[in-house]
Formats: structure tokens, sequence, C-alpha cells
């Protein structure tokens, strides 16, 4: 790790979860290891001349996840959980950003779900039973609720509408993880065809 003339590092500050840059700080070598130690994040202050350990006041605490370099090793990017806003003016971010989760990142997390249960297979699952049925059971649920979406469609209720979707596309992720495939596949070729 490269710290500058005044031993000083600058430390991106990530939210692991949404990807949103929450704050930049900087680190000594000591605010480092706290850090390290602790699982809190911990910066040198330059106007205080001192370590401070964000959310010591606040209580809105910055749980650490992962940290890494860049390519120089003059740059520390660290990943957090944080416990609240992480800015001293009260916003999720020091640049007024709101801190959600895009609502399309919950298909990843679906799908690392049903590549758990694929792995690890219980007969308490409707996916592991599912995968245990092989290929050809699978394309068929994908069939039956495909024909149960267009039915639905004709019957202008949103609410069944929206959950026959749901349904097909749940059972559309678990036909792409059989083929070994992921949703990113799809889209790439998608990609490829704009």
């Amino acid at each position: 790790m490269k710290y500058d003339d005044k031993g000083l590092i600058p430390t991106i500050i990530q939210d692991d979860k949404t990807g949103k840059v929450l704050m930049l700080g900087y680190m000594n070598e000591e605010a480092f290891s706290k850090t390290k130690a602790t699982k809190l994040v911990t910066f040198y202050s330059r106007s205080k001349q001192r370590l401070w350990t964000k959310g010591e006041s606040s209580k809105n605490y910055l749980h650490l996840v992962s940290w890494s370099l860049d390519c120089d090793q003059d740059a520390l990017l660290i990943k957090v959980t944080p416990d609240g806003p992480t800015c001293h003016t009260g916003s999720d971010t020091c640049w007024a950003e709101e801190n959600q989760l895009n609502k399309l990142a919950f298909i990843d997390k679906l799908e690392s779900v049903i590549e758990d249960r694929c792995q690890n297979r219980t007969e308490k699952s409707y996916t592991s039973s599912l995968f245990d049925k092989g290929t050809h059971k699978i394309a068929q649920k994908v069939g039956e609720e495909a024909v149960e979406l267009v039915i639905e469609s004709m019957m202008k209720k949103d609410d069944l509408f929206l959950g026959e979707a749901a349904d097909l596309f749940y059972h559309y992720l678990i036909l792409l993880r059989d083929r070994k495939f992921k949703l990113e596949d799809v889209v790439h070729v998608l990609q490829s065809r704009h």
C-alpha cells in the first residue's frame, strides 16, 4: 500500500449491496489496521489530526465487508454495510444521492438462491425438486406458466397477471440454470441484437 508524503491514502467507501459510492475519506496505517481489527471503518481526520471511527457520534457505523487496492496501490476501496446515512448532513451519501438497492439487483439474489437449491438439494425445496425431475419437467413447467400468463392477460386482473408473470419468470430462471446459463447470458444476446 502506497501512502502519500503525509502517510495517508485516499479511501473510497462503497455500499456492498447497492454499489453506491458513499463517501471519500483518508486513512493512515493505524486507521487501516483499526478498521481491519474492529470491522468498523476508521479514518484519519486531517482537520482534527486524529483517528475517528465513522459513526462514533451518530451511531451510523460503516461495517467492513471487504477492501482492495487500485492498480497503483495508492487508493483504497472499502466495501461496507452502512447502519444509516453516511454524510454528516444526514444524506445517504456525500453526494446527496439516495442509497437504495436497484430493484433489478434482486434478480442476482434470486439466481443465487436458485444456484444454491441446485447445488444443495433438499426434499423441502420446491426448486430442488424441479432440478431432481430434470430438464423435461422444468421446461414443461415454464410452458404451463406461460399459458397461465396468457390467460391472465386476457382477464384484466392486474394482481393475477403479475403473479403469473412472476411465476413464469422464476421458472424461466430455473430453466436457464438447468441449462448452465444465467439471465446475463440472455441479456448479452439481446445487446448483440440491438
